[in-house]
């Protein structure tokens, strides 16, 4: 498997320079465009690497995942969607026009900056206790007590992040949020902010593919039920407006971040993490959907076939 990996990892490496750092924030402008690094874990706990895979780098909108998660352990799926669509959208990521439409009532989807903002303002606790819950949540998903988040890239989000605060304005205009806008952004911001590798990307990824269980402590966090409600909107939405072409080439559920991570997830086999900061137009990985639509044809992962 590792011979695999590495041999994509060398397939598609040149494709890093038609690929560009996210730098409208700053601090992720500091990343080395040619950094690859892969991970998978199987159901059965093992793990196999290649590349940058122990490489820190930001989860940025894979984090969408989990407060999702979390929103729906704390309020009910029928609450949540409520407030925030289950439906693809052509819009880049970070669109608010349709928001302002007056028939439209609610985001399009959780995967998207507004529908996240209104599931992290989801989450029960006040203040910090809110993103304490979530950070709490990932470390028992993966395993690892020091995880935390990147304080440069949070302060530079928070610094930058003025569509951002239109959006939640906006979603708060709406009666969509509700407390604080500055507090529920200042824990948006540092969700996306905490720092990963690979191998952690992978975990969550197998914690998914396994029903809400991680393989290796057999720990069950959370009903499995909501395995299955991430898995389809990760196919329909976790690669932004590119998540039809990625869903016929690639065909595993996903979901990007445009720090350069892409967390995959085969149900009942695999959790993938890749990295590749070097993104498309669409805010995604140039190499890192290379990587795994090569992976997929390698390893039959489609789980549409």
């Amino acid at each position: 498997m590792e011979r695999l990996l590495n041999k994509l990892i060398e397939r598609n490496k040149y494709l890093t320079k038609y690929g560009k750092v996210a730098d409208y924030i700053p601090a992720l402008g500091n990343a080395n465009p040619q950094d690859i690094g892969v991970c998978i874990m199987d159901i059965d706990g093992d793990i196999y690497t290649g590349g940058d895979y122990n490489k820190k780098f930001t989860i940025q909108s894979i984090s969408k995942i989990i407060s999702l998660m979390l929103a729906i352990m704390d309020k009910g799926e029928e609450e949540v969607f409520k407030k925030v669509g289950m439906e693809p959208t052509v819009e880049p990521f970070s669109s608010l026009y349709k928001l302002d439409l007056s028939h439209c009532e609610k985001p399009s989807n959780p995967m998207i900056n507004s529908g996240a903002i209104v599931t992290t303002s989801l989450i029960e606790g006040k203040g910090e206790e809110k993103f304490n819950r979530l950070l709490k949540f990932m470390k028992k998903i993966i395993l690892k007590d020091n995880l935390n988040y990147n304080k440069e890239v949070y302060l530079s989000e928070k610094e930058t992040g003025y569509k951002n605060r239109a959006i939640a304005y906006l979603l708060k205009q709406k009666g969509l949020i509700e407390g604080n806008v500055e507090n529920i952004l200042d824990i948006y911001f540092k969700q996306c902010s905490i720092e990963v590798d690979c191998i952690d990307l992978a975990k969550i990824g197998i914690f998914i593919a396994n029903k809400c269980k991680n393989p290796k402590s057999k720990e069950v966090l959370c009903d499995e039920k909501i395995a299955s409600i991430i898995i389809p909107i990760m196919t329909t939405c976790g690669m932004y407006n590119f998540s039809g072409e990625y869903a016929i080439n690639v065909g595993i559920p996903s979901k990007s971040g445009v720090a350069g991570g892409i967390l995959a997830v085969v149900p009942g086999r695999y959790g993938i993490g890749v990295y590749g900061p070097a993104l498309d137009g669409y805010g995604n990985s140039i190499v890192g959907y290379e990587i795994l639509k090569d992976l997929s044809k390698e390893l039959n992962l489609s789980i549409f076939k």
